[in-house]
């Protein structure tokens, strides 16, 4: 097959999107797939490209897979980034790319003629050229939902106003519905997905992976946090990831200032991102707390390994429009987790019996919860070896990549006529959405942890 992907975040970058679609476009070269990339400079987490790249010009990159099977291309855009980021800033930023990757998507579909134009959402400016390119080719046109940006944009108050969200989510949902598949990370985004008018038997699900061989538990002996300048012999609860917005990692300052005279205690932030500076302003005067800069892919297993407890904040606004790419690898080390989330939302789903989930913003049940794991070793062990166990079943690179695969096959060899989708294994669900056999309403129905979205029958 021959794919041609727009995306706005790409490899090198070694956390989020970034990190997923490189992965994901090596595994279709070492399949001995053709894969031409429409993408960015590196900028992600740090919101400053990366050195050896340049913002202000288009650059070409050529690969080849390891035994010479797959190509890969990759056409990196013009690209603003600001140094500050607002709200008016970062749609800025993301229209930047939305304009200047149109010749390059134009261009490379007509020269390349792809079986399958894919894009990632963010970035919602991608999705009109994504479209137009794949009908003047006639290919495939597939939408990938990591996060539904509009939405959490507007409900964590990027955005405001009501008319503009009106406007914006309608767009959306319009060009949505056009695309050949629509996938997503999650059960309930994907069912957020059939809400928006998505037609079910487009919707296909692609969840996030981990590599279990290389994100795996490992002794965090007094040498290996060393490593990190991190204290031997305290209970460590880390967070490692962006620092922006919707993470609300604020509850975490919080958490350790209400626990500063506990000298068994200590908490890490790792990452940066565009609230990195305020965060780092609001720990001031807490000793118990340390920022690390983002860590390279090979010593990142390390890391995750000295921590004694994971942290995912999560403001409640952003709950089921995003699912944080980062509990895959806190799973697959064998830690026990602290959510912030409520009930019902696919990231207390997941989280339930490998860690202790809290209301959002809840900040004395946030800090209770970190302080009894902190307590109880023997927990701690028992919710981290579940958490293990579950990503090995349920997460595997391996597996999730060769279904996409399959399901690339498939959207390349039909039309548009009704099909049946079947998807199992996914994390805390399985989901089975049924094409209609006719234009009848959609009913969502939850039995006992599997979803189904089917045809309202017709007495």
């Amino acid at each position: 097959m021959k794919i041609l992907l727009h995306g706005l975040n790409y490899a090198p970058e070694e956390i989020g999107i970034g990190k997923y679609s490189g992965e994901m476009v090596r595994e279709l070269a070492d399949g001995g797939h053709d894969v031409v990339v429409v993408t960015t400079p590196p900028y992600y987490p740090q919101w400053k490209i990366l050195d050896g790249y340049r913002g202000s010009v288009y650059s070409r990159e050529v690969t080849e897979s390891v035994d010479g099977r797959g190509h890969v291309e990759v056409i990196r855009c013009p690209l603003w980034v600001p140094k500050t980021v607002t709200g008016l800033k970062r749609v800025i930023h993301l229209a930047s790319f939305g304009l200047s990757s149109i010749p390059a998507m134009f261009w490379n579909a007509i020269r390349f003629r792809p079986d399958v134009v894919f894009t990632i959402e963010p970035a919602a400016f991608c999705m009109p050229t994504t479209w137009i390119a794949a009908r003047l080719t006639g290919a495939k046109a597939w939408l990938h939902v990591q996060d539904f940006e509009v939405d959490a944009a507007f409900e964590l108050g990027i955005l405001k106003q009501p008319l503009l969200k009106k406007i914006v989510l309608a767009a959306e949902a319009f060009l949505m519905r056009r695309f050949d598949r629509v996938s997503s990370i999650s059960p309930n985004m994907l069912l957020k997905l059939v809400q928006k008018g998505v037609a079910e038997e487009r919707v296909v699900s692609f969840p996030n992976w981990v590599d279990c061989e290389v994100m795996k538990p490992i002794d965090a002996d007094a040498d290996l946090r060393a490593r990190f300048d991190i204290p031997p012999d305290r209970c460590v609860a880390l967070y490692a990831g962006n620092i922006g917005a919707k993470q609300g990692l604020e509850i975490v300052i919080e958490a350790a200032r209400r626990s500063a005279d506990r000298d068994d205690l200590h908490f890490v932030i790792c990452g940066r991102g565009a609230s990195y500076e305020s965060l780092l302003e609001s720990s001031k005067g807490l000793s118990n707390v340390q920022f690390l800069p983002l860590q390279p892919m090979e010593r990142f297993n390390e890391l995750m390994n000295c921590a004694d407890i994971h942290l995912l904040p999560q403001k409640a606004d952003a709950a089921d429009l995003v699912m944080p790419s980062k509990l895959t690898g806190m799973l697959a080390t064998g830690r026990p987790i602290v959510a912030c989330a409520s009930i019902g939302t696919q990231i207390a789903d997941v989280v339930a019996g490998h860690g202790i989930v809290v209301p959002p913003a809840d900040s004395d049940a946030f800090c209770d919860a970190i302080v009894s794991l902190a307590r109880d070793r023997s927990l701690r062990e028992t919710l981290g070896t579940a958490a293990r166990v579950y990503a090995v079943k349920h997460l595997g690179r391996k597996s999730i990549l060769t279904q996409f695969v399959h399901d690339l096959r498939e959207v390349c060899s039909i039309g548009h006529e009704s099909v049946s989708i079947d998807v199992t294994n996914l994390p805390g669900y399985q989901v089975r959405i049924d094409a209609a056999q006719s234009k009848s309403d959609l009913a969502v129905v939850d039995r006992s942890r599997e979803v189904y979205v089917e045809p309202k029958r017709v007495p």
